[in-house]
């Protein structure tokens, strides 16, 4: 019995997820991503009208997924922004363990269409990340931790940073000196401008 859409459509999202992050947007061809969801390439076209469309509606479902995971950080932290801080670094080691780890998948797309600016996949990238952010300085302010939104961000660069360089170095210790560069930065207490 064929597959309906309902059923065809994820299936030719999650092809692409794992084809996308495994190899990237360009190395990718639309053949590829519809053998790999057991799809006709007509079907596939059928559901996306061009690989962009389908990047956008992959990040866009990630971005879904992602953030509800993201939202658990910050339930019963009783222990604080040092608590949160362990968290986030614990949760970068163990999910950069997995083998086969690339990274963020928005950050790896976001560079890889660097020069379509216009891309929409970009646009979510964009939007997700700010989103990861602002929740981040959601839970440093409930963690009375003085400037919330400029900690946020500091803490954000770092853990960007962190992945990055456990990326090119295949060292995860970077989690470590990351997480305590955080925690320097919440005991400060300093509010430099946010412009």
């Amino acid at each position: 019995m064929p597959r309906g859409s309902d059923e065809t459509r994820p299936e030719i999202l999650q092809a692409a997820y794992k084809l996308f992050r495994r190899r990237g947007f360009f190395r990718v061809g639309m053949d590829e991503i519809a053998d790999a969801a057991g799809v006709t390439k007509r079907t596939l076209y059928y559901h996306f009208d061009s690989k962009d469309a389908l990047l956008t509606a992959v990040l866009a479902l990630q971005h879904e997924r992602t953030f509800a995971d993201f939202q658990n950080y910050g339930i019963d932290l009783s222990g604080g922004a040092a608590e949160l801080i362990d968290k986030l670094f614990e949760g970068l080691v163990k999910w950069s363990s997995k083998p086969r780890w690339a990274g963020s998948g928005f950050t790896r797309l976001a560079i890889e269409l660097a020069d379509l600016s216009g891309h929409p996949a970009r646009s979510i990238a964009r939007q997700h990340k700010a989103l990861m952010e602002r929740h981040l300085e959601t839970l440093l302010a409930e963690a009375n931790v003085p400037a919330p939104k400029a900690r946020a961000r500091e803490l954000f660069m770092l853990i960007e940073g962190a992945m990055v360089m456990i990326l090119i170095h295949g060292d995860q210790s970077y989690c470590t000196a990351a997480a305590d560069a955080a925690k320097r930065l919440v005991a400060d207490g300093s509010s430099p401008p946010m412009s």
